[in-house]
């Protein structure tokens, strides 16, 4: 059987609106909960408004001169949509698109498994075949008969159905604000061309130095002042045992005399919004990348003060952070040992902060570690095999595959690894006088609560478990008791990362114009020390 185009437009129309936006008119069936006729009638039109929208998109987007081809394109997106939002829960925001384009190779061969290659042939590869199989050569003018009428009959319906539900339309949408962000493939166009336009067709801002003269207030009576701030990567809050969490997964920083603080929010769900905002002089509400990167970081200012500032990466980039202060990239060949080829442990991270530290310098440091720490969905590729104390655990990408409990065990795997990393960090600051070690999360991460896993959710729907992140502190000085129990007093505290700017500012001994007292959790505790 072969279809004329407008044929096969309104199919795969049809597909696209109902199969393909399943999730949307799950949550879409959910929202309305319909009793009455009129309900019923209302949910209904939602499938016939998609199909409707899907044709004239297509269209307009090129299908009256190459329709298989056009057609082709529009149903491989949205069937890929499909599976990452019904597998994942995954919602295409900007900010997601932003994380697409920034993954590595490794990072989206991590993604690689037996599910997505089957759903691949099923849903992209066969249909692929079906369309390109058809014979739709017909002459330019019956093609564009049929396509203008098929065309017709979807504005007729558009108009239509919001012309009688219109306010039910408006009231959903008012109520139920998340519905709009599931809609497929329109969402993602959306999100794609906010990216492009941000990213791309926006004019460069003039950099904007924030401060030109900041300086070092070291004390002459105490040694170069050594600051280890650990970035965590995908860390949620709740699995740390220090944090009340029921299994012992801080087994070793349970006896590090560190301080942990309980109440800690993240100023994104993902990396590459996380890691340059909580570098940032800009608050959560404020940020954009964009002014981010035209601006001072708190690295740059500690930088121009005298201290001698390094970036170590043991994940993918450090989002252009360290771009201006010394840094060691990450590099999945260094070490046969602790590499894979695509990923290395973090106690790669130790290593190179043994070398770094043991270089003489009068200058005070602030090393970064950025680690690779929780990054899903391979948890299981996170930490070496004498780590595997939670079983059974999950050893694969489809995460969705691997029962509830084992997907948390391989989770919390995770973290006694990032103990043990930890642990070694301050046992390696321990023979260093006047150090300290600031480990703060960029994100948390879903593990199946509620049909969400990984990470990336826009920041208002997003659960707790993305946004609420652990932040531990050890410093040296901690042998002074009045200090450490001022800084215990501010465990409880609600801060987040906004809070890190100044913290670092304070904790690396720096004076700036731009340092705001009350952002710093520990400034007060200052005035405690004995020494």
């Amino acid at each position: 059987m072969h279809l004329s185009s407008a044929q096969l437009l309104a199919l795969a129309a049809v597909i696209m609106a109902t199969l393909l936006n399943w999730p949307f008119l799950t949550a879409v069936f959910n929202a309305i909960a319909p009793h009455s006729i009129f309900e019923w009638l209302f949910f209904f039109s939602v499938p016939v408004l998609l199909c409707a929208l899907c044709i004239i998109v297509m269209t307009i987007s090129g299908a009256l001169f190459f329709p298989r081809f056009i057609i082709g394109v529009h149903f491989v997106v949205s069937a890929i949509l499909f599976y990452a939002t019904s597998t994942y829960g995954v919602i295409f925001d900007k900010g997601m698109i932003q994380n697409i384009m920034e993954t590595n190779s490794g990072e989206a061969g991590s993604y690689l498994n037996l599910g997505l290659v089957l759903f691949f042939v099923f849903f992209c590869l066969f249909p692929l075949i079906a369309i390109f199989s058809q014979n739709v050569q017909q002459g330019f003018f019956k093609k564009l008969k049929g396509i203008i009428k098929l065309n017709v009959i979807a504005l007729i319906c558009v108009v239509a159905i919001l012309g009688a539900f219109y306010k039910d339309y408006a009231s959903v949408g008012r109520n139920h604000k998340a519905l709009s962000k599931s809609i497929t493939p329109f969402t993602f166009y959306d999100s794609f061309f906010k990216y492009v336009k941000h990213t791309y067709l926006a004019p460069p801002l003039p950099y904007r130095i924030l401060d030109k003269s900041p300086e070092l207030v070291s004390s002459d009576s105490l040694p170069p002042r050594t600051l280890v701030v650990v970035v965590g990567e995908t860390a949620r809050a709740d699995k740390f045992s220090l944090n009340g969490y029921t299994r012992n997964t801080n087994p070793l920083l349970e006896h590090s005399n560190a301080v942990t603080f309980r109440n800690v929010s993240s100023c994104g769900t993902a990396t590459a919004v996380s890691v340059p905002c909580m570098f940032s002089r800009l608050s959560r509400d404020e940020y954009s990348d964009r002014m981010a990167s035209s601006q001072d970081n708190v690295l740059d200012i500690i930088h121009r003060a005298g201290v001698d500032v390094t970036w170590i990466d043991n994940n993918s980039s450090c989002k252009g952070v360290c771009k201006r202060v010394n840094t060691i990239e990450f590099d999945a060949q260094r070490d046969k040992k602790l590499c894979d080829g695509d990923y290395c442990f973090d106690q790669i991270l130790v290593n190179e902060l043994k070398d770094a530290i043991s270089q003489k310098s009068k200058s005070n440091k602030v090393i970064i570690l950025h680690m690779i720490g929780s990054h899903g969905p391979t948890y299981y590729r996170r930490y070496p095999a004498g780590f595997k104390q939670f079983v059974p655990d999950c050893p694969q990408s489809d995460i969705q595959n691997c029962s509830q409990q084992q997907l948390i065990n391989t989770y919390d795997n995770t973290i006694l690894y990032t103990d043990y990393i930890l642990n070694e960090v301050i046992n390696n600051l321990k023979n260093t006088p006047n150090s300290a070690m600031l480990y703060i999360s960029d994100h948390g991460e879903s593990l199946g609560e509620n049909g969400m896993y990984l990470h990336g959710f826009p920041y208002a729907l997003a659960p707790d478990e993305q946004k609420h992140v652990p932040m531990i502190y050890w410093d040296s000085h901690f042998s002074d008791t009045n200090y450490k129990s001022c800084i215990e007093e501010k465990s409880a505290t609600p801060v987040s990362h906004d809070n890190l700017f100044d913290l670092m500012l304070g904790l690396s001994d720096v004076k700036s114009s731009v340092y705001q007292a009350q952002q710093d959790l520990f400034s007060y505790c200052k005035n405690t020390k004995a020494f």
